[in-house]
């Protein structure tokens, strides 16, 4: 998912006056972009917290994925990027997804925890990280790469909730920080890869709110339902 860099790094911080101490406006940007990043890892764990073994066959918005290999993919993804925060995103296998294990649920939550802490531990918003599903030579600032991170589980919440007929709501100060983002994401011909999480941007109404914009933009039709599951409440969010 290759993001045009100079939209994401505008995104990823807030608009401060010339005046303002720029080592202290990044800093504090930065602390804020990983506390977003938090809310939105784990408003997917008190989602994925409402999967029963009985679901995971389910179809869901990401075409030719059940709710087995979507849960997969986004538990290896929290793997690898918190080897990535780590220093360590070179390593393949850190990447490579894997057949769910018996409690797929706890090792959902244990891995969501583990990128958290990952990125907590980043000092700075320049640290270089590794990220070979993006680039097997570029490197990309710690900054960018939690951003890449954030606007995934935003959509991939939503395909959760979708699948399961509940509701998602991650709140405007989120979704204020993940539209831009997913506005940086190229819609271009990599989106029609076997295996990517976003498919081509659909339409979407002038009037329509933050939300169906971001799942619009990465390709998710915010009219999708699973068989035999109407859109339900709100799940409870665990922050």
């Amino acid at each position: 998912m290759p993001i045009n860099n100079r939209a994401a790094d505008g995104a990823l911080t807030d608009s401060h006056s010339a005046d303002a101490h720029p080592t202290d406006a990044r800093g504090a940007d930065f602390v804020r972009l990983k506390r977003l990043h938090a809310r939105a890892v784990r408003d997917s764990v008190a989602l994925v917290r409402r999967i029963r073994p009985d679901d995971l066959t389910r179809p869901t918005p990401c075409a030719a994925w059940t709710l087995a290999d979507l849960l997969a993919h986004m538990t290896v993804q929290h793997h690898g990027f918190a080897a990535a925060a780590r220093g360590d995103g070179r390593d393949p296998a850190h990447w490579a997804v894997r057949p769910l294990g018996p409690e797929p649920v706890a090792a959902y939550g244990s891995a969501a925890e583990r990128v958290i802490a990952a990125f907590a531990a980043v000092d700075t918003p320049d640290r270089e990280c590794h990220l070979p599903e993006f680039s097997a030579v570029r490197t990309f600032p710690a900054r960018r790469v939690i951003g890449f991170h954030l606007i995934d589980y935003v959509v991939h919440s939503w395909d959760v909730a979708r699948t399961l007929g509940l509701g998602y709501d991650p709140g405007p100060e989120l979704l204020g920080a993940a539209l831009p983002i997913a506005r940086a994401v190229p819609d271009d011909d990599s989106r029609l890869a076997p295996g990517s999480a976003f498919r081509p941007g659909l339409p979407v109404d002038d009037t329509a709110g933050e939300l169906d914009r971001i799942l619009a933009l990465l390709g998710r039709s915010t009219s999708w339902r699973a068989p035999g599951y109407p859109a339900g409440p709100t799940a409870p969010r665990d922050v």
